[in-house]
């Protein structure tokens, strides 16, 4: 009888046998090890995202992720794993997405610092207790996040990165 060592023993990882490695990760319908395994050797490129949602209570989120069509389609309740933050304000909308990390490790930091920084900075106020359109409130979240990312900018070397504004905070 032959057993597979990654039966026998569970750190042992199959190696990636697919003969196209462009493709995408392998299909659900894969062992959890081999899923597993394969996940790892995937070469999916880590990106940092800021969406926005389009109903009260308007606000923001920033995350990470390999593959973002996806995770938005997790955000907006289309897919089951999207964040509980997101759940209220539904549907989003992509307002920024960031790629060229290095790593998934890379990737995390960056979302960090945006966030730990966007915390930091004051809350922009509207010139009325309560704003006339929710596009001002919009403009003013988007304005924060990005003064918040240039702070970002000068703390990491972000030279080889990627930012693309979705939306204009302007």
């Amino acid at each position: 009888m032959v057993r597979l060592l990654s039966k026998t023993f569970r750190s042992v990882k199959i190696p990636n046998t697919n003969p196209n490695p462009s493709k995408s990760c392998p299909s659900s319908s894969s062992s959890t090890t081999q899923k597993t395994s394969q996940v790892r050797l995937c070469s999916r490129s880590w990106s940092v995202y800021l969406i926005l949602s389009t109903n009260t209570p308007i606000k923001t989120y920033v995350g990470v992720t390999t593959d973002f069509s996806r995770r938005l389609k997790q955000h907006n309740g289309e897919l089951k794993g999207g964040a509980k933050a997101s759940r209220a304000g539904r549907p989003w909308v992509c307002a920024c997405i960031i790629q060229g990390f290095k790593d998934q490790s890379e990737a995390c930091e960056f979302e960090s610092k945006w966030k730990k920084v966007s915390k930091k900075l004051p809350h922009k106020k509207a010139n009325d207790d309560m704003p006339k359109h929710l596009d001002e409130t919009s403009l003013l979240l988007l304005q924060k996040r990005q003064a918040a990312l240039d702070r970002v900018k000068g703390l990491l070397d972000c030279g080889h990165l990627e930012i693309d504004w979705q939306l204009n905070p302007h």
